[in-house]
């Protein structure tokens, strides 16, 4: 007998205190780091794409890593990486916490096509703005002592 699933996630993590430390000029190469990080965990990335203090994901966690697993390793991983790079000389790491969100199939793309436009997105709406926005449509209340810290 053969099992099947389909688990997608809307994955957010920031710098620490959301501060603006990713440079345009460089955030592909962070993006593709942590792209190898997640093929690396058997698992699938459909779309990544950011701003200066935050990242977006979709991925497809293969069901051997927990999700805190999961994005502890890429959070740990990519920091050590863009440390060493030399090209982010003021990113101190990232957040403690994180925002994973369950996303079905029929929103994919709908997901998608919202990480793609973050650069757009943000030109009317900062990085907290938005974090709100998100955690109320999933119906999470925010705890004012831990938010963006």
């Amino acid at each position: 007998m053969s099992s099947y699933r389909q688990l997608f996630y809307h994955l957010v993590f920031h710098t620490k205190g959301a501060e603006k430390t990713i440079n345009d000029l460089h955030c592909k190469e962070v993006y593709n780091y942590i792209w190898g990080i997640v093929k690396n965990k058997n698992s699938k990335l459909f779309q990544i794409n950011g701003v200066e203090d935050h990242i977006h994901m979709l991925v497809d966690i293969h069901p051997t890593f927990s999700v805190s697993d999961f994005v502890r390793d890429v959070k740990s991983f990519s920091s050590g990486w863009i440390k060493q790079s030399g090209h982010f000389p003021i990113f101190k790491g990232w957040a403690e916490g994180y925002g994973i969100f369950a996303v079905s199939y029929k929103e994919k793309d709908m997901i998608i096509g919202y990480i793609k436009k973050q650069k757009e997105h943000h030109r009317n709406m900062t990085f907290e703005e938005e974090y709100r926005k998100l955690l109320s449509e999933q119906g999470i209340i925010i705890d004012e002592k831990f938010f963006l810290k």
